[in-house]
């Protein structure tokens, strides 16, 4: 694949891996060891850019990773995060932020240990902690970068006063926020302000929670232990209104002889050089689908007619509970 950069030098390639679900967040857990040959297989088809965190687990997603991209550590790109309130002993959680420099520190030490690395490449904040100022997180980053403990400082669902604050004291290369046809808000401020600091866009959730591939509808039932029963936007009302969406890009991918995920991805491609999506699957068929996104070429005329035929569509339902809606940075 084609390289992109995020901030000023870390190269990767243009799609990534988010690897939470293969372990968190969308039912039971996969077999561990069908995910670390699917990661091995991402590898193999030259993916470098791999997406964990502590707390999806917690620990268990990192070990994963940390087990898959040990026979080619020199040659892939592992990005992790901190911030959730994990005992480093236990894995249990409060449900709250810490990012106490102490936290941050003890919280390095375990993402190195499971990743079997002696160096993060790109150390996220997972959410930011408003009990403590951003330079101190910042700065204690940069302390950890001195150290060669970590490469690359980022953060995730983070507002525009905080990146800017965060970027005076140790540079940015990369947010990860949510971005898709499925929420556009990043467009409004976040874009142009990453834009002007040099700091790339790592998008999450760029196929929609799975919306957008087309496979889901309002009578489509998620497993238990899936966030997205939690999710307003998920809800069937919510999905059933919803569907007009997708309509527009499964039009598309007919037209295109492509498939809607692959136009999803696509879309988010064409809009920045600058921006990398890690979609996440559990399949191998749909991680070369995804792939194949990177052939799928929209012309001006294509964006120019999804964003005509999506201008008057309002989408239905907030992207979070209102529990977790609480830690998004404005």
């Amino acid at each position: 694949m084609k390289k992109r950069t995020l901030g000023r030098k870390l190269e990767v390639a243009e799609i990534g891996l988010g690897c939470m679900g293969m372990s968190f967040g969308y039912g039971p857990a996969a077999d561990p060891g069908d995910m670390i040959a699917l990661i091995r297989a991402a590898v193999e088809r030259g993916v470098d850019f791999f997406d964990t965190a502590e707390v999806y687990g917690p620990f268990t997603n990192e070990d994963l990773v940390g087990e898959a991209l040990a026979p080619h550590r020199n040659d892939v790109v592992i990005a992790t995060k901190f911030g959730w309130d994990v005992d480093p002993a236990t894995g249990k959680s409060s449900g709250g932020v810490n990012s106490r420099p102490e936290q941050i520190r003890a919280a390095v030490e375990g993402s190195l240990k499971r990743l079997r690395t002696d160096r993060i490449d790109l150390l996220y904040q997972h959410r930011v902690d408003p009990n403590v100022p951003i330079e101190d997180v910042a700065g204690t980053v940069k302390e950890l970068i001195a150290q060669g403990k970590v490469k690359h400082f980022g953060l995730s669902e983070a507002g525009v006063r905080t990146i800017r604050r965060a970027h005076a004291v140790q540079p940015v290369t990369a947010l990860q926020s949510e971005y898709s046809l499925f929420w556009r808000e990043p467009e409004a401020e976040i874009l142009p302000v990453l834009d002007e600091l040099g700091i790339g866009f790592v998008p999450f959730s760029p196929l929609g929670k799975g919306f957008l591939t087309g496979k889901i509808d309002a009578t489509t039932s998620f497993d238990s232990a899936d966030f997205r029963n939690t999710v307003p936007r998920f809800s069937a009302e919510n999905r059933k209104a919803n569907l007009a969406l997708v309509e527009i890009v499964e039009r598309i991918a007919r037209k295109k002889q492509a498939t809607p995920a692959q136009v999803a991805l696509a879309w988010i491609l064409a809009q920045k050089p600058w921006i990398v999506p890690i979609p996440g699957t559990t399949k191998l068929h749909r991680l070369e689908e995804n792939l194949g996104a990177v052939d799928v070429a929209l012309a001006p005329d294509d964006l120019r007619e999804i964003d005509d035929a999506t201008a008057d569509i309002t989408l239905a339902g907030a992207r979070y509970s209102e529990n977790s809606q609480r830690w998004i940075d404005r």
